[in-house]
Protein backbone atom coordinates (compact mmCIF):
# COMPACT_ATOMS: atom_id res chain seq x y z
CA UNK A 1 0.00 0.00 0.00
CA UNK A 2 1.44 3.36 -1.06
CA UNK A 3 2.30 6.15 1.34
CA UNK A 4 -0.16 9.03 0.85
CA UNK A 5 1.68 12.30 0.26
CA UNK A 6 -0.19 14.91 2.29
CA UNK A 7 -0.13 18.16 0.34
CA UNK A 8 -2.13 20.01 2.98
CA UNK A 9 0.46 19.37 5.68
CA UNK A 10 3.34 20.21 3.35
CA UNK A 11 1.64 23.46 2.33
CA UNK A 12 1.06 24.41 5.98
CA UNK A 13 4.73 23.79 6.77
CA UNK A 14 5.75 26.02 3.87
CA UNK A 15 3.31 28.76 4.88
CA UNK A 16 4.69 28.68 8.44
CA UNK A 17 8.23 29.20 7.12
CA UNK A 18 7.00 32.05 4.90
CA UNK A 19 5.14 33.70 7.80
CA UNK A 20 8.24 33.62 9.98
CA UNK A 21 10.39 35.12 7.23
CA UNK A 22 7.83 37.85 6.49
CA UNK A 23 7.69 38.75 10.20
CA UNK A 24 11.47 39.15 10.21
CA UNK A 25 11.20 41.55 7.27
CA UNK A 26 8.75 43.83 9.06
CA UNK A 27 11.40 45.19 11.46
CA UNK A 28 13.45 46.76 8.62
CA UNK A 29 10.17 48.06 7.18
CA UNK A 30 9.70 45.60 4.32
CA UNK A 31 6.19 44.29 3.69
CA UNK A 32 5.90 41.95 0.69
CA UNK A 33 2.87 42.75 -1.46
CA UNK A 34 0.95 40.66 -3.98
CA UNK A 35 -1.40 42.22 -6.53
CA UNK A 36 -4.10 39.95 -7.95
CA UNK A 37 -6.03 40.93 -11.06
CA UNK A 38 -9.37 39.29 -11.92
CA UNK A 39 -11.23 40.14 -15.13
CA UNK A 40 -14.86 39.04 -15.35
CA UNK A 41 -17.36 37.42 -13.04
CA UNK A 42 -16.44 33.73 -13.15
CA UNK A 43 -17.41 32.38 -9.69
CA UNK A 44 -14.64 29.76 -9.56
CA UNK A 45 -11.95 32.29 -10.45
CA UNK A 46 -13.35 34.82 -7.96
CA UNK A 47 -13.31 32.20 -5.20
CA UNK A 48 -9.76 31.20 -6.06
CA UNK A 49 -8.53 34.81 -6.01
CA UNK A 50 -10.27 35.38 -2.67
CA UNK A 51 -8.52 32.31 -1.22
CA UNK A 52 -5.16 33.56 -2.48
CA UNK A 53 -5.76 37.00 -0.96
CA UNK A 54 -6.79 35.51 2.39
CA UNK A 55 -3.74 33.27 2.61
CA UNK A 56 -1.47 36.14 1.54
CA UNK A 57 -2.70 38.26 4.44
CA UNK A 58 -2.53 35.35 6.89
CA UNK A 59 1.20 35.12 6.11
CA UNK A 60 1.62 38.81 6.99
CA UNK A 61 1.90 40.06 3.42
CA UNK A 62 -0.21 42.73 1.73
CA UNK A 63 -2.85 41.67 -0.77
CA UNK A 64 -4.05 44.10 -3.45
CA UNK A 65 -7.15 42.82 -5.27
CA UNK A 66 -8.15 44.37 -8.59
CA UNK A 67 -11.53 43.14 -9.85
CA UNK A 68 -12.33 44.34 -13.36
CA UNK A 69 -15.55 43.91 -15.35
CA UNK A 70 -15.89 41.46 -18.23
CA UNK A 71 -15.99 44.43 -20.63
CA UNK A 72 -12.45 45.54 -19.70
CA UNK A 73 -10.39 46.07 -22.85
CA UNK A 74 -6.90 44.68 -23.36
CA UNK A 75 -5.46 48.20 -23.33
CA UNK A 76 -7.14 48.98 -20.01
CA UNK A 77 -5.72 45.80 -18.51
CA UNK A 78 -2.24 46.56 -19.85
CA UNK A 79 -2.38 50.05 -18.35
CA UNK A 80 -3.20 48.56 -14.94
CA UNK A 81 -0.27 46.15 -15.21
CA UNK A 82 2.07 49.04 -16.05
CA UNK A 83 0.83 50.86 -12.93
CA UNK A 84 1.47 47.77 -10.81
CA UNK A 85 4.92 47.32 -12.37
CA UNK A 86 5.80 50.79 -11.11
CA UNK A 87 4.20 50.45 -7.65
CA UNK A 88 6.93 49.91 -5.03
CA UNK A 89 4.41 48.34 -2.64
CA UNK A 90 3.75 45.53 -5.13
CA UNK A 91 6.44 42.84 -5.32
CA UNK A 92 4.37 40.24 -7.17
CA UNK A 93 1.67 40.47 -9.84
CA UNK A 94 -0.76 37.66 -10.68
CA UNK A 95 -3.34 37.83 -13.46
CA UNK A 96 -5.97 35.16 -12.91
CA UNK A 97 -6.49 32.90 -15.91
CA UNK A 98 -8.44 32.28 -18.04
CA UNK A 99 -8.98 35.80 -19.36
CA UNK A 100 -12.00 36.74 -21.51
CA UNK A 101 -11.69 35.70 -25.15
CA UNK A 102 -11.17 39.25 -26.40
CA UNK A 103 -7.94 39.62 -24.38
CA UNK A 104 -4.64 38.08 -25.52
CA UNK A 105 -3.30 36.30 -22.45
CA UNK A 106 0.23 35.98 -23.86
CA UNK A 107 0.42 39.74 -24.48
CA UNK A 108 -0.82 40.44 -20.97
CA UNK A 109 1.52 38.03 -19.19
CA UNK A 110 4.45 39.34 -21.23
CA UNK A 111 3.79 42.89 -19.99
CA UNK A 112 4.29 41.95 -16.32
CA UNK A 113 7.77 42.90 -15.12
CA UNK A 114 9.77 39.62 -15.01
CA UNK A 115 10.89 40.23 -11.41
CA UNK A 116 7.23 40.62 -10.36
CA UNK A 117 5.92 37.67 -12.40
CA UNK A 118 5.13 35.36 -9.47
CA UNK A 119 3.37 32.88 -11.77
CA UNK A 120 6.67 32.35 -13.61
CA UNK A 121 5.01 32.64 -17.04
CA UNK A 122 6.84 35.63 -18.53
CA UNK A 123 9.01 34.60 -21.52
CA UNK A 124 12.13 35.72 -19.65
CA UNK A 125 11.33 33.42 -16.74
CA UNK A 126 10.36 30.44 -18.89
CA UNK A 127 13.61 30.83 -20.87
CA UNK A 128 15.71 31.03 -17.72
CA UNK A 129 14.08 27.87 -16.38
CA UNK A 130 14.77 26.07 -19.66
CA UNK A 131 18.40 27.23 -19.49
CA UNK A 132 18.78 25.79 -15.99
CA UNK A 133 19.10 29.21 -14.34
CA UNK A 134 15.61 29.84 -12.93
CA UNK A 135 14.49 33.17 -11.53
CA UNK A 136 10.82 32.52 -10.70
CA UNK A 137 9.40 29.00 -11.15
CA UNK A 138 5.71 28.35 -12.01
CA UNK A 139 3.80 27.56 -8.82
CA UNK A 140 2.30 24.13 -9.54
CA UNK A 141 5.51 22.50 -10.85
CA UNK A 142 7.42 24.04 -7.95
CA UNK A 143 4.88 22.53 -5.54
CA UNK A 144 5.32 19.14 -7.21
CA UNK A 145 9.08 19.39 -6.80
CA UNK A 146 8.81 20.29 -3.12
CA UNK A 147 6.58 17.25 -2.54
CA UNK A 148 9.04 15.01 -4.39
CA UNK A 149 12.00 16.38 -2.43
CA UNK A 150 10.10 15.92 0.83
CA UNK A 151 9.30 12.32 -0.07
CA UNK A 152 12.51 11.16 -1.75
CA UNK A 153 15.24 13.60 -0.78
CA UNK A 154 17.89 13.50 -3.51
CA UNK A 155 16.32 12.86 -6.92
CA UNK A 156 19.60 12.34 -8.78
CA UNK A 157 19.58 9.46 -11.25
CA UNK A 158 15.86 8.74 -10.98
CA UNK A 159 13.93 7.82 -14.12
CA UNK A 160 11.16 10.45 -14.37
CA UNK A 161 8.19 10.56 -16.72
CA UNK A 162 6.08 13.70 -17.13
CA UNK A 163 2.77 13.17 -18.90
CA UNK A 164 1.71 16.52 -20.33
CA UNK A 165 3.59 19.29 -22.11
CA UNK A 166 1.63 22.43 -21.24
CA UNK A 167 3.46 25.68 -20.51
CA UNK A 168 1.75 25.78 -17.09
CA UNK A 169 2.84 22.39 -15.78
CA UNK A 170 4.34 19.80 -18.13
CA UNK A 171 7.20 21.70 -19.74
CA UNK A 172 8.41 23.50 -16.59
CA UNK A 173 8.11 20.25 -14.60
CA UNK A 174 10.42 18.50 -17.05
CA UNK A 175 12.96 21.33 -16.74
CA UNK A 176 12.80 21.20 -12.93
CA UNK A 177 13.40 17.45 -12.87
CA UNK A 178 16.35 17.86 -15.22
CA UNK A 179 17.76 20.44 -12.81
CA UNK A 180 17.53 17.76 -10.10
CA UNK A 181 19.63 15.41 -12.28
CA UNK A 182 16.80 13.06 -13.18
CA UNK A 183 16.62 11.22 -16.50
CA UNK A 184 13.46 12.80 -17.89
CA UNK A 185 10.97 11.65 -20.53
CA UNK A 186 8.04 13.83 -21.59
CA UNK A 187 4.92 12.08 -22.90
CA UNK A 188 1.87 13.67 -24.49
CA UNK A 189 -1.24 12.96 -26.55
CA UNK A 190 0.77 11.60 -29.50
CA UNK A 191 3.12 9.43 -27.47
CA UNK A 192 3.08 5.72 -28.27
CA UNK A 193 3.30 2.89 -25.74
CA UNK A 194 2.40 5.18 -22.86
CA UNK A 195 1.79 2.28 -20.48
CA UNK A 196 5.28 0.92 -21.13
CA UNK A 197 6.83 4.35 -20.56
CA UNK A 198 5.04 4.52 -17.20
CA UNK A 199 6.34 1.11 -16.15
CA UNK A 200 9.92 2.39 -16.47
CA UNK A 201 9.46 5.47 -14.30
CA UNK A 202 10.66 5.84 -10.71
CA UNK A 203 8.89 9.22 -10.64
CA UNK A 204 5.64 9.81 -12.52
CA UNK A 205 4.12 13.30 -12.77
CA UNK A 206 0.74 13.24 -14.53
CA UNK A 207 -0.76 16.47 -15.86
CA UNK A 208 -2.74 15.22 -18.85
CA UNK A 209 -6.22 16.50 -18.01
CA UNK A 210 -7.76 13.06 -18.61
CA UNK A 211 -9.62 11.42 -15.72
CA UNK A 212 -7.94 8.24 -14.45
CA UNK A 213 -5.75 7.95 -17.55
CA UNK A 214 -2.95 6.11 -15.75
CA UNK A 215 -4.00 2.66 -14.54
CA UNK A 216 -2.54 0.66 -11.71
CA UNK A 217 -1.12 -1.94 -14.11
CA UNK A 218 0.96 0.79 -15.78
CA UNK A 219 2.89 1.67 -12.63
CA UNK A 220 6.35 0.46 -11.66
CA UNK A 221 6.12 -1.12 -8.18
CA UNK A 222 7.37 1.36 -5.59
CA UNK A 223 7.25 4.39 -7.90
CA UNK A 224 6.36 7.87 -6.62
CA UNK A 225 3.29 9.40 -8.31
CA UNK A 226 2.41 13.08 -8.40
CA UNK A 227 -1.13 13.52 -9.76
CA UNK A 228 -1.72 17.09 -10.95
CA UNK A 229 -5.10 16.37 -12.53
CA UNK A 230 -8.37 17.76 -11.16
CA UNK A 231 -11.41 16.41 -13.02
CA UNK A 232 -15.08 16.48 -12.10
CA UNK A 233 -16.90 13.17 -12.50
CA UNK A 234 -20.61 12.57 -12.13
CA UNK A 235 -21.45 9.31 -10.37
CA UNK A 236 -24.48 7.10 -10.87
CA UNK A 237 -25.91 8.54 -7.66
CA UNK A 238 -25.89 12.00 -9.23
CA UNK A 239 -23.11 13.29 -7.00
CA UNK A 240 -20.03 15.02 -8.39
CA UNK A 241 -16.57 13.89 -7.28
CA UNK A 242 -13.08 15.18 -7.98
CA UNK A 243 -10.71 12.62 -9.49
CA UNK A 244 -7.16 12.89 -10.73
CA UNK A 245 -5.43 11.75 -13.89
CA UNK A 246 -4.39 8.55 -12.06
CA UNK A 247 -6.78 5.73 -11.15
CA UNK A 248 -6.08 6.18 -7.45
CA UNK A 249 -7.64 3.00 -6.06
CA UNK A 250 -5.60 0.88 -8.45
CA UNK A 251 -2.39 2.92 -8.17
CA UNK A 252 -2.31 2.99 -4.37
CA UNK A 253 -1.88 -0.79 -4.38
CA UNK A 254 1.28 -0.61 -6.51
CA UNK A 255 3.02 2.71 -5.98
CA UNK A 256 5.45 3.51 -3.18
CA UNK A 257 3.94 6.97 -2.65
CA UNK A 258 1.11 8.93 -4.27
CA UNK A 259 -0.65 12.29 -3.98
CA UNK A 260 -4.42 12.17 -3.47
CA UNK A 261 -6.96 14.30 -5.35
CA UNK A 262 -7.97 16.54 -3.73
CA UNK A 263 -5.44 17.30 -0.98
CA UNK A 264 -2.22 16.63 -2.87
CA UNK A 265 -0.78 19.12 -5.34
CA UNK A 266 -3.59 21.68 -5.05
CA UNK A 267 -2.69 23.15 -1.63
CA UNK A 268 0.94 23.45 -2.70
CA UNK A 269 0.11 25.71 -5.64
CA UNK A 270 -1.04 28.63 -3.49
CA UNK A 271 1.72 28.01 -0.93
CA UNK A 272 4.30 28.28 -3.72
CA UNK A 273 2.64 31.46 -5.00
CA UNK A 274 3.25 32.93 -1.54
CA UNK A 275 6.82 31.64 -1.62
CA UNK A 276 7.40 33.26 -5.01
CA UNK A 277 6.04 36.56 -3.69
CA UNK A 278 8.39 36.43 -0.70
CA UNK A 279 11.39 35.59 -2.91
CA UNK A 280 10.47 38.38 -5.35
CA UNK A 281 10.33 40.87 -2.47
CA UNK A 282 13.71 39.74 -1.15
CA UNK A 283 15.26 39.94 -4.61
CA UNK A 284 13.87 43.43 -5.23
CA UNK A 285 15.40 44.56 -1.93
CA UNK A 286 18.77 43.07 -2.82
CA UNK A 287 18.44 40.45 -0.08
CA UNK A 288 19.33 36.76 -0.22
CA UNK A 289 16.72 34.00 -0.02
CA UNK A 290 16.68 31.87 3.16
CA UNK A 291 18.35 28.48 2.89
CA UNK A 292 15.10 26.53 3.11
CA UNK A 293 13.70 28.43 0.10
CA UNK A 294 16.86 27.92 -1.96
CA UNK A 295 16.45 24.17 -1.46
CA UNK A 296 12.94 24.41 -2.90
CA UNK A 297 14.40 25.95 -6.06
Amino acid sequence: MAHIIDGKTAAQTLRTQITQQVAALHSPGISPGLAMVLVGEDPASASYVHSKARQTEECGMQAFEHKLPQSTTQQQLLRLIEQLNGDARVHGILVQLPLPDHIDAVAVLSRIAPDKDVDGLHPVNTARLADGNPNIVPCTPLGCLVLLRNELGDLSGKQALVIGRSHLVGRPMSHLLLSQHCTVTTAHSRSQNLAELCRQADILVVAAGQPELVRGSWIKPGATLIDVGINRQHGEDGKTALVGDVAFREAVEVAGAITPVPGGVGPMTIACLLLNTLLAALRQQGMSAPEWAVLAH
